[in-house]
Parts: C-alpha cells; structure tokens; sequence
C-alpha cells in the first residue's frame, strides 16, 4: 500500500485500505449507520459507500443507474472503449443487462447442487491431508489450512495443475490487494496473469479435458463460441472470486471459534446444528464488498452522485444492520430467521453459493472433529487483509487437550 494519510473521518474521506478500517471496520460502519448512512470520499477519484441495508439494497438491484463494468476499486477508471463489450472483464458479473442473463446461464450448470455436492469427499479428503500437516501444539489456521482449501478445489473445477497454488495466491494479491497502485502500475503487475490464464486456454485447445475451461472454449451462444475475451475473463473470475471469499470465510469461522468456548463447544456437542451456524457465519463475517459506477449524474439516497464515482457495496455493513436484523451486532450461533445478504443481492447475486457453502462446512467439521478444543494463540498477531475481501490471514491458534 501506499504512504495515504490515515483517515480522520470516514463520512467524508472513507478508505477500505485504510488499517483502521481493515483491522476492525464494524465501530466505522455502525457509527456511519447512525450518522452518515451514505458516506463520501474523494479518494480513488471520488466514491459513495452506503452503510444500511435499504442503501445496499437499492443499488445492488438498481442496474438502470448504476453499472457493473468493473467490479474491484481502483485509482483510474476503466472506460467502455477499454472493455470488450457487452462482456465486461470478467462476466458474468462486470455484464450489464441483457448481456448479463446470457453469460451468467452458461456457468450456472457448474455450480449447481449436484455436481458441487459431488467435490465434497474430495474437499473432505483435502481438509483431513492439510490437517495431517499442521504439527505442534500452535498452528497456522489461516496460512497453513483455510488458505489452500479453495485453490485447490478452484484449480481441480478448471483443470489447472495443482503445483500452480502458490502462483494463484500472487494472482489474489495483484488483484485484491494492490488498489492503491497506480493504474499504469497494476495494468503492468497483471501481465503474468494474463500470460497465466492465455497459456491455459492454448493448453485446453490443444488438449481437451472434462473440466470447466474445456467447457467454456466449446460452449456455444446462438451458434457461437465465445470470444476470447469471455473465457479468459470468466476463468479470472471463477479462480479469484472462488478462493478469496471462501478462504476469508473459513478464516474468519475459525477465528471466532476460537475466540468463543461456547459456541466451540455447542458445534462439537450438537454437529445438527453446523447448516444453521454456517449461514450465522456468512452473516457475521460476510468478507465480500462489491463496487458498481454510477452511469450519470444524479441524485440519488439525498446524494449528488456524479458518472463515473465509485460505489462500494457494503454487504458486510448490511449484514449488522439493527433495521433488518434482530441483535444484529450479536453473533448468534443458532439464530431461525436470517435472510443475510452474504453473496450479494440482485442479479450479481453469487453464483458460486453453494460451493462455498460446501467448503465452509467440511473445513469447519473436519478442523473441530480433530481440534475439538482450541484459542487463540496470539491475538495480537492475527492478521487481516486489506481491500473488498476481508478475513484473517495469519492466524495463530493454540490447540487444547481434549
């Protein structure tokens, strides 16, 4: 990151990079609840962050005055003419409508129940084999367990080689972390990216396999392959936003775990009450923020939005809002009604759902079926990261005779 001033105030000059806000941004949202609901910043060239669940709603369904084009905040913008039309950079979820329905109807098979419930023996394989690894009486949740859950279960789906993990995390890193690099800098910093994924692609051509990228270069719309530009940036899409957003996720459940005995205790006594304790750490720890720009100027939530401002869609913030949620600031782990916003509202609404749902929950079982009884090793030392994805990197855990 940058040498940024830190924030005085995050009505006026919020910053999802700032270490205020990635270390504990929930103080910030609740304060902007009450005071600020739609705050404002100059920085990244000008965006509006909406704190409440009615503000986050309306704009992530709103696709009249707002635009997908990209997705990930950045210095610069990405104008129409740098974009491959109507597709976005990495459709379906930078594809506006009608474009949209089309590219999203093509990957919805994949991630469908029943092929996604066929990976869970493979995902409970993995998360024992990565557990068998953890030695010592402290280990590493974050870096040594959640953290190559999804890739390899991402890198199976696209038929990518399982010794090029450590290479999609850098990829993770260029595109997640790197907001505040200039923009000629992070064009230049996602070349090996692009190298990456266009070798691949070559690979499938010359070599067809049963996987989702052979799929995606033989699919057809109205008797049509899809354009380059479609597969690549679908494939981005499924490698990034797969690994990120679920490795935050098990990060994050592990984390509270261990920082809370008793609900340790009642998901180790009670494992009937695992389906209802995941959706309460989707809506806790919700680790995704989602960006849009707005088409033209206007106002809009009593704000004057101007082309081209950034919105951050704060779902995270929507998720401990005390108007939708009862005790919305409390973490309850066998709560009835909670219809959370984890995976987005709208039609950018998550497509790979259950897949992460699937991974958080065998990585969670798996981890307390062998750890029945662990903490915190250092508070201190957990780690966050920084930008739209937000969960626990390092992430130091003491484990306790049973």
């Amino acid at each position: 990151m940058t040498d940024k001033p830190l924030v005085k105030d995050f009505a006026t000059e919020w910053d999802h990079a700032d270490p205020q806000w990635v270390a504990d941004p929930y103080p910030i949202w609740e304060d902007l609840r009450q005071r600020c609901p739609v705050a404002h910043t100059d920085r990244y060239g000008g965006g509006w962050f909406p704190a409440t669940h009615a503000g986050v709603s309306a704009i992530a369904k709103d696709t009249k005055n707002f635009t997908s084009r990209t997705v990930i905040i950045g210095n610069g913008r990405p104008t129409e003419l740098d974009l491959p039309a109507p597709i976005g950079v990495a459709p379906p979820i930078t594809s506006d409508p009608p474009f949209h329905a089309i590219a999203r109807k093509l990957i919805l098979p994949a991630f469908a129940p029943g092929p996604i419930n066929a990976l869970e023996p493979m995902i409970r394989a993995l998360c024992a084999k990565l557990i068998d690894g953890l030695e010592g009486d402290v280990v590493n949740a974050g870096m040594a367990y959640a953290k190559y859950i999804p890739p390899s279960v991402i890198r199976t789906m696209l038929g990518f080689p399982e010794d090029d993990i450590e290479r999609f995390i850098e990829f993770i890193d260029i595109v997640l972390e790197g907001i505040d690099h200039p923009l000629e800098q992070r064009i230049e910093e996602f070349a090996p990216v692009e190298e990456y994924f266009v070798a691949q692609m070559e690979d499938h051509l010359a070599n067809p396999r049963d996987d989702l990228t052979s799929y995606l270069l033989n699919v057809e719309i109205e008797g049509q392959k899809l354009q380059p530009e479609h597969v690549f940036g679908t494939m981005v899409l499924v490698l990034i936003a797969g690994i990120d957003t679920t490795w935050s996720a098990i990060g994050s459940s592990l984390w509270h775990l261990a920082s809370h005995p008793d609900d340790l205790a009642r998901l180790v006594n009670e494992p009937d009450l695992m389906p209802v304790a995941i959706e309460e750490f989707l809506r806790y720890y919700a680790p995704v923020t989602m960006a849009r720009l707005v088409k033209h100027d206007m106002e809009y939530l009593g704000c004057s939005m101007k082309e081209d401002d950034w919105i951050l869609l704060g779902f995270p913030a929507a998720n401990r809002d005390p108007a939708m949620f009862k005790d919305a600031d409390q973490f309850i782990i066998d709560r009835e009604e909670n219809r959370h916003v984890a995976f987005g509202l709208g039609i950018h609404r998550c497509a790979g759902s259950n897949l992460a749902r699937l991974e958080l929950r065998v990585a969670i079982e798996e981890f307390i079926k062998r750890f029945p009884r662990f903490e915190l090793a250092d508070p201190d030392a957990v780690t966050w990261a920084s930008g739209q994805i937000r969960g626990p990197r390092n992430l130091p855990i003491r484990i306790l005779q049973q």
